[in-house]
């Protein structure tokens, strides 16, 4: 292994998933569902969503925390909402299983790009269409209440190309954090909080997120106004806290699951149920309007074209970041692992 790391096949990788899988009774097909898409994550250039969730998954299998993985479920209903959307124009699936989280793109998103003229609000890279994910953002001194709840729209081109949005409502996603404290790495300021409240660039003084929007200034604010019960921040980090309370409606609340301080904390040493809501949404354009795969390509094209804020930087669209990535993968034969990463897949 060289200093920089390892390159490992994706072929590879998915093997290596499977096999873990399979040593804690996971069978094939439901390891070969979980194994797409933590590779895909990885692929993709979201490190903290692929090989470093595995132990999670291996743990709330082991602990008999999900009655099934979430990807096998997920999988299950993005693909029947595409069913209910070709048919009817627009399909919604939800589940509230005792399933895990999803946390990376599904091959649903990928398979209605350029294949399918079909808009859909699927599981996405933190968790989501939208996906209840597990309590970890700060709202109140010291009281982690919402989770990171993602959410992810992608919207098909021309040729291929498309709008792919997969975000958090957080500043950031956790398993950033775990990454950059796995790696050895600060972590910016506005990412996180410590359990007094302060912010920290130190990931294991990291106890709660700061919602989409909050800088450390905001961040502040965002505490201190709930704690005096004002109705939100007059920064910016209250869009980020309405956003995931927003998810928390459409998954844990119209869904019947678990919402909010009702989930279990990430990664609970108790082992709790998940019981995580997930909704999905499909949208067929060709219900509403034609021509919408050339409309979306022209906006994507006028915004990649316009003159950069910074001379050098090219305007990127929600997606280019993870398709520069997947090439840059294909060039080098794989996906280039950290070397910290390796070690922590060595010893699974």
């Amino acid at each position: 292994m060289a200093d920089d790391g390892a390159i490992v096949p994706l072929p590879e990788m998915r093997a290596f998933v499977v096999r873990c899988m399979a040593a804690v009774g996971i069978p094939e097909t439901d390891g070969g569902a979980l194994a797409e898409l933590l590779v895909a994550a990885d692929y993709r250039g979201h490190y903290s969503h692929g090989l470093n969730r595995l132990d999670m998954y291996i743990t709330d299998t082991t602990s008999k925390t999900m009655a099934t993985s979430g990807p096998v479920v997920g999988k299950f209903c993005i693909d029947l909402a595409i069913e209910k959307a070709k048919n009817a124009g627009i399909g919604w699936g939800m589940a509230f299983t005792n399933t895990s989280p999803l946390l990376v793109p599904t091959r649903a998103k990928e398979s209605v790009l350029g294949t399918n003229p079909i808009c859909v609000a699927a599981p996405g890279n933190h968790g989501d269409g939208f996906v209840l994910d597990m309590a970890t953002t700060a709202v109140a001194l010291g009281k982690r209440v919402l989770g990171t709840n993602p959410i992810c729209v992608a919207a098909p081109g021309n040729h291929g190309d498309g709008f792919v949005l997969d975000m958090a409502t957080t500043a950031v996603a956790v398993g950033k954090i775990e990454l950059a404290d796995r790696k050895e790495q600060p972590i910016p300021e506005g990412w996180a909080l410590t359990p007094e409240g302060a912010p920290t660039k130190d990931p294991k003084q990291a106890e709660g997120l700061c919602p989409l929007g909050g800088a450390e200034n905001t961040c502040k604010c965002f505490l201190v106004t709930l704690i005096l019960i004002k109705p939100f921040c007059q920064e910016t980090g209250y869009k980020g806290y309405g956003l995931s309370m927003m998810v928390e409606i459409f998954c844990g609340i119209m869904g019947g699951a678990k919402y909010a301080h009702h989930v279990r904390k990430w990664k609970d040493p108790v082992q709790n149920e998940a019981n995580l809501g997930q909704c999905f949404v499909a949208i067929d354009p060709r219900a509403f309007a034609d021509g919408f795969e050339d409309r979306m390509s022209d906006l994507i094209d006028y915004c990649r074209n316009l003159q950069p804020a910074e001379e050098g930087v090219e305007v990127m669209v929600p997606g280019d970041p993870e398709r520069k990535h997947m090439a840059k993968c294909d060039q080098q034969g794989g996906i280039l692992y950290h070397p910290n990463q390796i070690k922590f897949a060595v010893s699974i």
